[in-house]
C-alpha cells in the first residue's frame, strides 16, 4: 500500500503524537508498505528539505511568526492543498490518507482525500478542550475556542453543535472544541483513538461514522530486551522518573506539589521540556526538592533511566487519552503513579498505583504507601512485565493493516455499484 500521513503534530515537536507517528511508520515500512508524512514544521533550508525527503517526510508550507504553543502552524488548508498537489502530483495514486490532529495539515489531508476518492483514516488523538485552556489565558479562552471553531468550520462541515453541559463541555470554550473534534471526526471515513474511553466520549458527543479503539504501541526490539524485576528495600532512596511534557496539562507542578508532602527519601529525574519548565526549576529549588531536571533528552537515555526507575510518573487528570509513557513504562517492568481512573485502561491491572484523588496531598500519600510496603515495587513490576507482549507495535499494525483493507475493499465494492 501506498500511506499518506498527515499531521500538525509531527516534525520540531516531540511527545506521544510523534512517538506513535514514528512507530506506525516504521513497521509499515518494513512490512513493503510505502509511506510519505507531511507536516506543519518551521522553515528549513533547501538542504535540510531534501534530506527529509530522502526518508519520505515534507514540510508543508506553515506561518513563520505564529505557532499554537510550541508548535508550528501550518497555513490555510487550501493552500496547503495547492501546494501539495503542486509539489507531490502523485498523492492522487495513494491507498490511505493516515491523519492525525485536526488542524490545518490534517484538514488538507482530508480535503484532498474526499477530492481524489481515498480513504481516509482519522486518529483523534487528545482532548483539545482541556489542551486549549492550557494554553490560552482565562479571559480569552471563549473568545481563541470560537474563533477556532469558526475558522474549523470554513473548511469541514460543522453538522454537529455541542451545547455546554455538567459532563465534559462544561463551558462554552469547551463545547465549541468538542465540537469541532466531533465534526473534524465526522468529515473521516473512519475514526481511531487510542483508548476505548476516549472512544466513549466521542460517540457521547456525536461522532457517528466508524470509530475504532486501537491502542498504539512500541518497536518490539524494545519488548524483547529482557528485563528484571524491580526491587525497593527499606531504606533505598525512591528513584521516581518523569518523561512526560513539562506542562500544565501534565500537571506537573501539583506533582512537584505532592513531593513537596514526602516525608521520606527520594529522587525525581524530570527528562522533557515544555512551558512549565523554568517554573518547575524555580519551584524545585524554593522548596528544596531533590529533583534533578534534564531538558529534553533522547530516548536511548530516557531507556537506561527508566530500566533504574523505581516509579514513573503521569498524574495528568481528565486529559490524556493514552499516554505513551505509559506503555514505555511498562517495556521497562515500572509501576507507574497515575492520578486519573481512566488511565487504567492502558497499564497492567496490578502495574500501578492511583491515588485517591488529582491533589497534591492524594498524590503524596500514594508515594508514602510505597515507603510503607516496600514489596509492591517488586509485584507492580512483575505485572507490567506479564503485560509486555500486548504493547509491541506489530500487534497494532496488524489490526491497522486490517482496518486500511477493509476501507479499500469497501471502496472497490462502491466503485463497482457506481
Amino acid at each position: 500500500m501506498k500511506i499518506a500521513i498527515f499531521s500538525d503534530c509531527y516534525l520540531d515537536l516531540t511527545g506521544g503524537i510523534v512517538t506513535a507517528i514514528n512507530a506506525d511508520k516504521a513497521e509499515l515500512e518494513r512490512r513493503g508498505h510505502t509511506v510519505y508524512v507531511f507536516s506543519s514544521a518551521y522553515p528549513r533550508s533547501k538542504a535540510e528539505k531534501n534530506k527529509l525527503r530522502r526518508k519520505h517526510i515534507y514540510p508543508v508550507k506553515s506561518c513563520r511568526l505564529i505557532g499554537r504553543g510550541m508548535s508550528p502552524i501550518a497555513v490555510r488548508p487550501g493552500v496547503v492543498a495547492k501546494n501539495l498537489e503542486k509539489s507531490c502530483p502523485e498523492l492522487k495514486n495513494f491507498d490511505i490518507f493516515y491523519v492525525h490532529y485536526e488542524a490545518g495539515c490534517s484538514i488538507a489531508g482530508l480535503k484532498l482525500a474526499k477530492k481524489y476518492n481515498i480513504p481516509s483514516v482519522q486518529v483523534m488523538h487528545g482532548r483539545e478542550d482541556v489542551g486549549e485552556e492550557q494554553i490560552v489565558p482565562v479571559g480569552l479562552r471563549t473568545l481563541v475556542a470560537a474563533a477556532l471553531n469558526l475558522f474549523h468550520s470554513w473548511y469541514v462541515p460543522h453538522k454537529v453543535k455541542v451545547k455546554r453541559d455538567n459532563y465534559l463541555a462544561t463551558t462554552i470554550a469547551r463545547a465549541k472544541m468538542w465540537t469541532l473534534m466531533v465534526n473534524h471526526a465526522n468529515f473521516a471515513d473512519l475514526v481511531l483513538t487510542p483508548s476505548e474511553h476516549f472512544r466513549e466520549k466521542l460517540i457521547h458527543y456525536g461522532v457517528t461514522k466508524p470509530i475504532i479503539s486501537l491502542h498504539h504501541g512500541i518497536k518490539d526490539e524494545i519488548l524483547a530486551t529482557e528485563i528484571k524485576p524491580k526491587e525497593f528495600k527499606d531504606g533505598d532512596v525512591l528513584e521516581i522518573i518523569w518523561h512526560s511534557r513539562v506542562s500544565g496539562e501534565k500537571r506537573i507542578l501539583p506533582f512537584l506539589k505532592a513531593l513537596n508532602k514526602v516525608t521520606r527519601p527520594y529522587h525525581v529525574n524530570i527528562y522533557g521540556d515544555g512551558p512549565d519548565y523554568l517554573k518547575s526549576i524555580e519551584y524545585a529549588k524554593l522548596h528544596r526538592l531533590n529533583v534533578t531536571f534534564h531538558g529534553t533528552t533522547d530516548m536511548q537515555t530516557i531507556w537506561r533511566a527508566l530500566k533504574r526507575a523505581h516509579l514513573d510518573v503521569l498524574v495528568s487528570y481528565n486529559f490524556d487519552t493514552f499516554g505513551m509513557t505509559l506503555v514505555e513504562a511498562a517495556a521497562m517492568g515500572a509501576p507507574v503513579l497515575i492520578a486519573d481512573p481512566d488511565l487504567k485502561e492502558i497499564l497492567a491491572p496490578k502495574g500501578f498505583i492511583l491515588s485517591k484523588d488529582e491533589t497534591p496531598s492524594s498524590m503524596a500519600e500514594a508515594i508514602e504507601q510505597i515507603f510503607d510496603h516496600p514489596e509492591i515495587i517488586s509485584k507492580m513490576s512483575i505485572a507490567q512485565l506479564e503485560s509486555r507482549g500486548s504493547k509491541g507495535i506489530s500487534s497494532k499494525i496488524n489490526k491497522l493493516e486490517e482496518i486500511f483493507n477493509s476501507l479499500l475493499e469497501k471502496r472497490k465494492c462502491d466503485t463497482i455499484k457506481k
